[in-house]
C-alpha cells in the first residue's frame, strides 16, 4: 500500500519551444515515483505545442487562447490530482533528486504545508553558462519568513513544494498580477499561517537569459506590483501585531532601494516615494547595503533628490 503522497508537476508554457523539452524531461526524470506531469500550452505561437504533443501519454496537456501566466497555472491546479505541487515554469528544469528530497523531508515534517528550498541559478556569460550557488543557503538559520519576503530572498517558484490545499485555500495565483506573481502568492500564504519548513537542498534550476530590451513601462509595472506587496506586509504584520523594529526598517530598506532604481528613469515617481517614506519615517537613513558611505552622508545633508544628483555626477567623472 502506498502512503507516500502523489506529486503534480505543473507546467505553464507560453512560446518556450527552445526549453519546454528539456522542462518535460526534467519532470519525467524525476526519481520519486508517485507523480504525474500536467502542461498548459498558453496559447503558443511557436512550435511549443508541436514538441509538448510529441511526448504522448507520458504527460497530460492542454492548449487555449493566450490568457496569461496565472490564468495557465490556476488551470493546471484545478485538473491537478497529486496532493502536493511542483510548479515548473517552462523555461527551467529539475534536477532528478528534487522532489524526492523534499517528500523525504515531508515525511520527518509532516505538518509542513510549504515546503522551500534553494534554486540554483543558470546565466549565460559570453557564450558560457554560469551556476550560481544559492544565496538562500548561507543564511542563518532559523529564518524569518517575513524577513525573507520583505527582502526577495524567498526562491524561484521552482524551489518550492505546495500542499494543494495550501493553494486551494487562498484561491491559488492572482489572475490580474502582471509581475512578481511568485511573490505575491508566498506573502498570501504567509497571511494565512501556511506552515513553510525549510529543506536545505537544491533541485530546481532557474534560468536568467536575458534576452531583448525590457521597456520602461514593463519596469514601472515590475516595481509598481513590488511596491502594493511591500504595502500588503506592512498592512498585515501591522494589524497582527507582528511589525517589529527589524521588520519595518526591512521594509523601509527595500522602499528607498526602489526609489534608487526608479530615479534613473522616473526622478518624480522615485522622490515621491523618497519623501513618502521621509514622512512616515522621520529619523530614516539608508543602510550600507543599500548605499555607500558617501551617499549615506550626501542623503543626511541634502536629502534624496540631492543624494541622487551628487551620485549620477560621481559616475560621470568617473566614466
Amino acid at each position: 500500500m502506498n502512503l507516500l503522497p502523489t506529486v503534480s508537476i505543473l507546467i505553464p508554457c507560453y512560446n518556450a519551444d527552445r526549453w519546454i523539452a528539456q522542462a518535460i524531461e526534467s519532470a519525467l526524470n524525476q526519481t520519486y515515483p508517485h507523480k504525474e506531469v500536467i502542461v498548459v500550452d498558453d496559447g503558443s505561437t511557436d512550435r511549443s505545442l508541436e514538441i509538448i504533443k510529441s511526448f504522448g501519454e507520458q504527460i497530460r496537456w492542454e492548449t487555449g487562447k493566450n490568457q496569461g501566466g496565472n490564468v495557465a497555472r490556476n488551470r493546471l491546479l484545478n485538473l491537478s490530482t497529486g496532493e502536493w505541487i511542483q510548479y515548473l515554469d517552462a523555461d527551467d528544469y529539475l534536477l532528478p533528486n528534487k522532489i524526492k528530497k523534499q517528500i523525504e523531508f515531508l515525511v520527518q515534517n509532516p505538518d509542513t504545508e510549504v515546503i522551500y528550498s534553494p534554486h540554483i541559478t543558470e546565466e549565460l556569460e559570453q557564450q558560457e553558462i554560469i551556476h550560481t550557488p544559492p544565496a538562500l543557503a548561507n543564511l542563518p538559520l532559523p529564518h524569518d519568513l517575513w524577513l525573507l519576503a520583505i527582502q526577495w530572498k524567498l526562491p524561484q517558484t521552482g524551489g518550492l513544494l505546495f500542499n494543494k490545499q495550501a493553494l486551494v485555500d487562498i484561491n491559488g495565483w492572482r489572475e490580474d498580477l502582471k509581475h512578481c506573481q511568485d511573490y505575491d502568492l508566498y506573502v498570501r500564504l504567509l497571511m494565512a499561517d501556511k506552515q513553510f519548513a525549510y529543506c536545505s537542498e537544491a533541485g530546481a534550476v532557474y534560468r536568467w537569459w536575458c534576452s531583448g530590451t525590457v521597456t520602461r513601462r514593463k519596469i514601472a509595472e515590475i516595481y509598481r506590483d513590488r511596491l502594493g506587496i511591500q504595502d500588503a506586509i506592512e498592512a498585515h504584520l501591522s494589524s497582527s501585531n507582528q511589525l517589529c523594529s527589524v521588520r519595518q526598517d526591512a521594509i523601509n530598506q527595500a522602499r528607498f532601494e526602489y526609489a534608487r532604481r526608479i530615479y534613473d528613469w522616473d526622478k518624480q515617481w522615485a522622490a515621491q516615494v523618497a519623501a513618502s517614506l521621509k514622512q512616515q519615517h522621520p529619523s530614516f537613513l539608508p543602510s550600507e547595503h543599500v548605499a555607500p558611505k558617501t551617499y549615506r552622508l550626501a542623503y543626511q545633508a541634502v536629502g534624496f533628490a540631492g543624494a541622487e544628483y551628487v551620485a549620477q555626477l560621481r559616475r560621470s567623472i568617473w566614466k
